[in-house]
């Protein structure tokens, strides 16, 4: 996955592990978008429809993801991700 985002330049790439919808995923980034998370847990789509994602670390705060918004990758996070009835 690209991201153009100077956290992810290269060189500063290093691979973490971190759990979508209960499957492990090895990633390369620092920061992880919401478009990124849908995407690696729902491969096929549909991509028309608005997801609610949620994420949970020990390293820092829980929150949620909305379209447009990012947060940096810690080791074992794990998200959340299902159709939302909401837009």
């Amino acid at each position: 996955m690209s991201n153009e985002n100077s956290e992810n330049a290269p060189g500063h790439n290093k691979s973490v592990q971190i759990v979508i919808n209960g499957q492990p995923i090895t990633i390369s980034l620092q920061r992880i978008s919401y478009e990124e998370v849908v995407r690696l847990a729902f491969p096929e789509g549909p991509f028309d429809v608005t997801y609610a994602v949620d994420y949970a670390t020990e390293h820092g705060p829980d929150g949620t993801l909305t379209k447009g918004q990012s947060t940096k990758v810690h080791k074992e996070m794990s998200f959340n991700v299902i159709k939302s009835n909401r837009s």
